[in-house]
């Protein structure tokens, strides 16, 4: 495994990891961190992160996360019309469709899905889009709290109260979604009420379930707080083959440096 160490514009730095684990023999995850090539561009959209971690087969969900990918990047980038957020709405609206699609298209692919959780940093402000049970976390003054909520079965226990949050990475049906992109007629992704200010020194995590699921929250953000980002990637990626690598394993990390 290698880990990128991305060179963004000025303003944040970014690090980024995917292991395929130690069950699975492909990797069904993927992930993209992006800017807009022109200075004026890169103004209007600012920067986006984005994982995707698949289901559906050795190759359904592997081509479900590159499509989810590729195409919320698309759309962002293309059909912008000034409004970060909506931007994020249409484009995971638009990935849901193109997923449906390319399964009627591929009968062998029946039942391909993938979570989606997508990015935006414009100025100093955050929004996001998100499907399924990808996570996205920040981290500030080495308290850690979790943007997103998980679209799935134990999800829903743990806001009904019936299972407490610590017992939910460990749950056995904690892989049971109750949402996805290419699942079900239509798609309604989670949004920020309001954008999410950023701070000189935020550090925001997005990651896969085969990270979250096996490495708990404030060990997150220990290992973030102690590290340098690449070295961060590789940590946390380790600590989670060391824990059994059940699925494959993706992390994302920005922080925001001036």
């Amino acid at each position: 495994m290698a880990v990128d160490g991305k060179s963004p514009k000025q303003g944040v730095e970014v690090a980024t990891l995917s292991d395929v684990g130690l069950l699975r023999t492909n990797n069904e995850d993927s992930f993209l961190y992006w800017e807009p090539d022109s200075g004026a561009e890169f103004e209007r959209k600012g920067r986006l992160a984005i994982v995707a971690d698949g289901m559906g087969g050795y190759e359904g969900g592997q081509e479900a996360s590159r499509l989810a990918v590729e195409t919320v990047q698309h759309i962002y980038d293309t059909a912008f019309e000034g409004d970060p957020q909506q931007a994020l709405i249409d484009a995971i609206e638009a990935a849901h469709a193109k997923i449906q699609v390319y399964g009627l298209e591929h009968p062998e692919f029946s039942g391909m899905g993938t979570t989606c959780t997508a990015v935006a940093i414009v100025g100093r402000q955050l929004r996001f889009a998100h499907v399924g049970d990808s996570r996205l976390y920040r981290v500030r003054d080495a308290s850690i709290t979790r943007l997103t909520r998980d679209h799935s079965y134990v999800g829903r226990l743990v806001e009904s109260g019936l299972v407490r949050p610590e017992d939910a990475e460990s749950h056995p049906q904690r892989h049971i979604l109750t949402a996805a992109l290419g699942s079900g007629p239509s798609v309604t992704p989670d949004i920020p009420e309001q954008p999410i200010p950023v701070q000189q020194g935020d550090i925001f995590i997005l990651c896969s379930d085969g990270l979250w699921s096996v490495v708990h929250d404030q060990e997150l953000a220990a290992v973030v707080g102690e590290n340098s980002l690449p070295e961060s990637c590789a940590r946390l990626v380790k600590m989670a083959i060391d824990r059994g690598g059940p699925d494959n394993i993706t992390v994302v990390i920005l922080k925001i440096s001036a």
